[in-house]
């Protein structure tokens, strides 16, 4: 580069692109499809502030793990410029893989399909592409790297994408109880037996890291009006596939179309790299082109809901922290039948029943804290935190869905 790229980020301010291939990845179609992919999904119904985007969070994480490493180095952890740079090429494609509304949609418009896997073949892609260039970070993403503690940098409880997702989405969102403290976690960060440990004077703020994304999940991610809404668009899909399978033909973009009417593994995407690069066509716009359409369907079920969406009339969600009995799920499928005037074979578009689960810490995946006396240990181990290991049991609720009208 003739001269540093710098970008002027709403969160931290202005970020610097350090290198040509950092930039070449950024300037990439691959990377410059995140523009078109909201970080949040749907969350936007409930947070109308919440429309960033994953290319956004990419960027940002980017630039806090450039922070953690020069922290580290001036801690005294030797890190080279080719590991440097490589840490943070790792961090900047980490969610490369997601596809259309992020999470609402990895295993409905495909089959079992994680987001993680997709960027892992993305990274191989690009860095075929590049000569290689990225070799490097994929050892570093797949953990294969001898130096572990970069992988846990990138993926583990206390990794640089959970940093910024959370201070991020609370930024746009306005959720401030999720605020969590990113530059003091940074700055108490060290390795130990080339693991990241967190200096004992930085407890406290893993304390409040944890509650606040505990709080998140449940404040904003889990929101019973996200939930309903992804079930909607779930169901969308779904009809959409079903109506494909029977040979129904849709004015939509080729690449949705394709998805649609396949129902497509990880080991498909494996045999025919072709595959991956019709996915790497597909953003948030394609499916709403398709609900703007569809919302004149000759299908009363694609034109209902689609309708529905665009004029936020949104299924009605019910929550319990107790399942709901057999007695109570038919009683509802039958007043939705009755209310709705649908057939029964229909019911499954309309109505929907799980749960969501959430969790503040999982103790088998640690965070390590390093105390005075230069032990390491686990941050449940801790004698004066009892909250963290309240945080580590698995809270549930369940849910039934179900339209209250059509249009």
């Amino acid at each position: 580069m003739k001269s540093q790229k710098i970008l002027n980020d709403p969160v931290y301010g202005f970020i610097t692109i350090p290198s040509e291939l950092i930039f070449t990845i950024i300037d990439h179609p691959y990377f410059q499809r995140l523009r078109r992919i909201k970080q949040l999904g749907l969350t936007d119904f409930v947070y109308p502030g919440a429309l960033h985007t994953r290319f956004h969070h990419a960027l940002g994480a980017m630039h806090l793990m450039s922070i953690t490493l020069d922290n580290l180095r001036n801690k005294g952890t030797e890190i080279s410029n080719e590991e440097y740079e490589a840490a943070l090429i790792a961090i900047l494609l980490h969610d490369i893989g997601h596809g259309p509304f992020s999470h609402a949609l990895e295993y409905s418009l495909l089959k079992s399909v994680p987001h993680e896997e997709l960027s892992l073949m993305i990274i191989e892609l690009l860095n075929e592409e590049l000569g290689g260039k990225l070799s490097l970070s994929l050892r570093i993403f797949k953990n294969q790297y001898e130096r572990k503690f970069f992988h846990q940098l990138v993926s583990s409880q206390l990794d640089i994408d959970r940093l910024d997702y959370l201070q991020r989405d609370c930024f746009f969102t306005g959720v401030s109880e999720g605020t969590i403290g990113a530059d003091r976690i940074i700055k108490m960060m060290d390795v130990k037996n080339d693991q990241v440990v967190i200096e004992e004077k930085g407890i406290y703020s893993i304390e409040n890291f944890l509650s606040a994304r505990r709080l998140m999940y449940w404040q904003v991610y889990l929101h019973k009006t996200t939930v309903s809404a992804e079930k909607m668009l779930i169901n969308l899909i779904q009809r959409g596939k079903d109506l494909k399978t029977q040979g129904a033909q849709f004015p939509i973009s080729d690449e949705f179309d394709y998805l649609l009417g396949h129902e497509l593994t990880l080991e498909d995407f494996k045999k025919n790299p072709d595959l991956l690069k019709i996915f790497l066509e597909l953003d948030d716009l394609d499916l709403w082109g398709a609900i703007k359409l569809w919302k004149k369907s000759d299908d009363y079920v694609l034109r209902n809901i689609s309708q529905m969406f665009l004029t936020r009339n949104l299924f009605k969600i019910s929550l319990d922290s107790e399942p709901f009995s057999p007695e109570e799920i038919l009683k509802s499928k039958e007043k939705t039948i009755a209310k709705l005037g649908i057939p029964e074979s229909d019911l499954d578009y309309f109505f929907s029943q799980g749960k969501v689960s959430n969790y503040g810490y999982l103790i088998r995946d640690r965070i390590n804290i390093l105390t005075k006396g230069g032990k390491v240990i686990d941050v449940a181990q801790a004698a004066d935190l009892p909250n963290i290991k309240v945080m580590s049991k698995i809270v549930e609720k369940h849910y039934i869905c179900k339209a209250k009208s059509l249009i």
